[in-house]
């Protein structure tokens, strides 16, 4: 029987059909002509010309071929095999090879059809089911949390068939979402889309358990809340509702209830630091990624559970909110709500030099939101006096930094360092304090930050190192200046000792006694004078 080789029956020969024990099959389809060479000589051999004439005739006959493994056909036997090239025991052991394969793909062995080549096996990736990972409202909770969360809300839904109310609610919220208790509204009217006054039974669980509320964290949560249906992104108005109800409920704050007006003083203040710190894009649009890396639902959470605000250090204490509007009411003279550069430069006693005013009024480092030509409202005195008063925290340096880089390049260099000295170095002249030349505060600088480059300093120099407050000191504040090179022993070791409290929480404590203080002498000199006038008009 005469048989021709076909180019390109070769070519798709499975190497592994030869049955060469002897070789890898990876060496065989790795060196076709070898290949070809080997299929020739394998095809002269007399016993593969009985086993080809073989399956031809069983394929003619409709006969299940058996090549390879299969057993279907009554001629089959071991002595089926394909032959050997190599005799028995000449060939060098191969590396073991795993049984299983790849633990992505496993191959399959199938008999091949009679429309297929006769010596070709065909091999199919095996598919995997992939979990679904990725779903549009949320992923749905398990079973058994569902229907743990079912019984709770049967239990506060019992005997209210017509819902509950507003008032009603706020253990819903706080017990049942274990959101703060002063979301409740919020969360009231974002399932009370009409208006009616109630949210019933069926209303509260497809909001909260259909809509997969119920799996989400709790940052999501509060953003889905929130979060206006046609943004994607919070703004300051979204945070009032909360607000609100916090200084309605709140222990803490219930001596403000008859003073509305610092009322809503409070809320703006609370508001204004959440978007300092929170929205580090500056752009007054909280994110969801802003909202879950920052510290505010820790800060939210702590309020709720804490009776005294003022322990609440992050965002919503009284005191901060004291401090804050009272250095602003004693620099805005006119008492019209804006400040302009002759106002500020009398903050901290003058500590600040006329340079560094004219930086921060030019708006390089944070566009003012007053809309007034040379005015600096509220908000902005907001976001000044926590970047002059706490100077580690982030957008501290970054703020301070673009008001150094004068030409905007990113980089501090030496020219715009002594820029701002020269005018500290004048006025420690003028107090007739030694002064230190610039050469030897450059080199103090240049150890303190500890830059890549000495040659300048890059924002990322200064928030790598916990000095970097005390060099923008250095550079245009005085007060601070002097402060930090007699170094006060009491000073320091009241920091060791609470290394949790930031520069803005020490300096807040500090002025929130001296403002308490010199209202007591106030209000003490104002009783004694009322207690002289009416001993005088006594006897008459």
């Amino acid at each position: 029987m005469s048989m021709e080789i076909v180019a390109g029956d070769v070519a798709a020969f499975d190497a592994e059909l030869l049955q060469l024990n002897e070789v890898s099959p990876l060496a065989l389809k790795a060196n076709p002509s070898f290949v070809e060479s080997l299929f020739e000589q394998w095809l002269s051999l007399p016993e593969t010309n009985r086993l080809v004439t073989q399956l031809l005739n069983e394929a003619k006959a409709g006969t299940p071929l058996n090549v390879h493994g299969s057993s279907s056909s009554p001629h089959s036997s071991a002595n089926n095999a394909l032959p050997s090239m190599f005799p028995a025991g000449s060939a060098p052991p191969l590396s073991p090879r795993s049984s299983t394969g790849s633990p992505r793909v496993m191959k399959q062995r199938v008999g091949p059809s009679h429309l297929g080549s006769l010596l070709k096996v065909v091999s199919e990736p095996v598919k995997e089911l992939i979990p679904q990972f990725y779903f549009l409202n949320g992923r749905p909770p398990p079973s058994e949390i569902k229907e743990q969360c079912l019984l709770r809300i049967d239990q506060f839904f019992y005997g209210h068939a017509d819902g509950l109310q507003m008032n009603d609610f706020k253990s819903v919220a706080k017990d049942i979402c274990k959101l703060p208790s002063f979301f409740s509204t919020s969360l009231f009217r974002k399932i009370d889309i009409n208006s009616t006054g109630f949210v019933t039974r069926d209303l509260f669980v497809d909001y909260w358990v259909n809509g997969n509320m119920l799996t989400m964290d709790v940052a999501t949560q509060i953003y889905s809340i929130l979060k206006q249906p046609d943004l994607k992104y919070l703004t300051q108005d979204d945070f009032k509702p909360v607000l609100r109800e916090l200084l309605a409920t709140h222990p803490g704050l219930e001596f403000l209830q008859s003073t509305p007006e610092f009322q809503e003083r409070y809320a703006e203040t609370v508001i204004y630091r959440i978007f300092y710190y929170i929205n580090r894009s500056g752009n007054d649009h909280l994110t969801l990624r802003e909202l879950k890396r920052g510290n505010l639902i820790d800060a939210m959470q702590h309020a709720d559970e804490e009776e005294d605000i003022n322990k609440v250090l992050r965002y919503f204490s009284y005191e901060h909110f004291y401090v804050i509007y009272c250095k602003f009411w004693e620099l805005d003279t006119d008492h019209d709500f804006l400040i302009d550069k002759e106002n500020l430069i009398r903050y901290g006693n003058h500590a600040l030099t006329y340079r560094i005013v004219d930086r921060i009024f030019s708006q390089v480092a944070r566009k003012f939101t007053s809309k007034v030509e040379g005015k600096m409202g509220y908000q902005d005195f907001v976001y000044f006096i926590l970047s002059e008063e706490d100077k580690s925290s982030e957008p501290s340096l970054e703020f301070w930094f673009k008001c150094i880089d004068l030409d905007g390049n990113g980089i501090l260099t030496r020219n715009e360092l002594q820029f701002f000295y020269e005018e500290q170095l004048h006025r420690m002249e003028c107090m007739a304090q030694e002064p230190v030349l610039f050469e030897d505060i450059l080199c103090q600088i240049i150890d303190m930050i500890y830059p890549e480059n000495e040659s300048y300093i890059t924002l990322r120099d200064l928030k790598g190192c916990k000095l970097s407050g005390s060099v923008f000191n250095i550079l245009f504040n005085l007060n601070k200046f002097m402060a930090f090179e007699t170094r006060d022993p009491f000073l320091i070791r009241q920091e060791r000792e609470n290394p949790t409290l930031t520069e803005w929480d020490r300096f807040a404590h500090r002025e929130y006694i001296r403002l308490s203080m010199e209202e007591d002498v106030e209000d003490a000199s104002n009783g004694s004078a009322e207690v002289w006038d009416e001993s005088l008009e006594a006897p008459f």
